[in-house]
């Protein structure tokens, strides 16, 4: 199977969601509903390092690379959950060159990175096939960090040209909140950082992905040149469809009355 980079690499539009409930079930129906990707989220999330591993056997089966959203950019952080299988590691709130330089080589082995080396592992087969591993992650595991706050803004070339950084992906609510405009994303200035955002990626080679507020903006935002496109969460959806059938069951029961 075409992994992640390799993927957007070749030009595809991908689309993601998160999962932040932690749950195995919920991974593996999320899972089976269409998407390319799907990010474990460990920074708001309510799930723990201990739920990754049930969730990544809950995606296993249904063809969605599994990305995971940890908290930093610390090393013991990322190589704990890239042991687990991940396929991809998000970073949030990352500011500078040196932050994303740090997440990135805590990615990557020896001699390119500083990732701690266990054979036994579940990304390798618990042994059986570290070094087939070791070379796939070398290549494609997907590197993704988030611009989120004004530093970053300060920065964004730097950050752009880090080697092992694939995708600059937008956090609008974050975003908007440092630029004093929280949740205004058809204000100027937002656009307007949009395309410095865009611009940056485009000049060193990279790609650009953003967590949409519905499914409707995907065009807009693809017109600008984003590929890697976010929308939703396994508690989104529990909650959207609970409503949903509740509504309908009330109407049905007033109208009985």
């Amino acid at each position: 199977m075409i992994g992640l980079k390799q993927r957007l690499n070749n030009g595809e539009v991908l689309i993601g969601t998160f999962l932040s409930l932690g749950n195995a079930i919920t991974a593996e129906i999320v899972g089976n509903s269409g998407f390319d990707w799907a990010i474990i989220d460990l920074e708001h999330g309510i799930g723990s390092e201990r739920d990754v591993v049930y969730q990544l056997q809950g995606l296993k089966n249904t063809g969605v690379s599994a990305i995971i959203r940890v908290e930093s950019y610390q090393r013991q952080r990322i190589h704990r959950v890239l042991d687990f299988g991940a396929d991809g590691i998000m970073c949030p709130r990352i500011e500078n060159a040196k932050e994303a330089e740090l997440a990135v080589t805590a990615m990557q082995y020896p001699p390119a990175g500083m990732r701690g080396v266990a054979k036994m592992i579940r990304a390798a087969n618990y042994g059986d096939s570290f070094d087939e591993y070791r070379k796939k992650a070398a290549v494609e595991l997907l590197g993704i960090i988030q611009i989120e706050t004004l530093e970053a803004l300060n920065h964004l070339e730097a950050i752009a040209n880090t080697d092992g950084v694939d995708v600059l992906f937008i956090g609008p609510s974050d975003l908007s909140m440092a630029l004093g405009i929280f949740g205004q994303t058809d204000h100027p200035l937002f656009i307007k950082t949009i395309d410095l955002i865009i611009a940056a990626a485009v000049k060193a080679n990279k790609h650009v992905g953003i967590l949409l507020s519905n499914p409707v903006e995907l065009t807009k935002y693809h017109d600008l040149g984003i590929r890697f496109f976010c929308c939703g969460t396994d508690a989104s959806f529990l909650s959207k469809g609970a409503k949903q059938t509740a509504t309908e069951l009330l109407k049905i029961k007033d109208s009985l009355l």
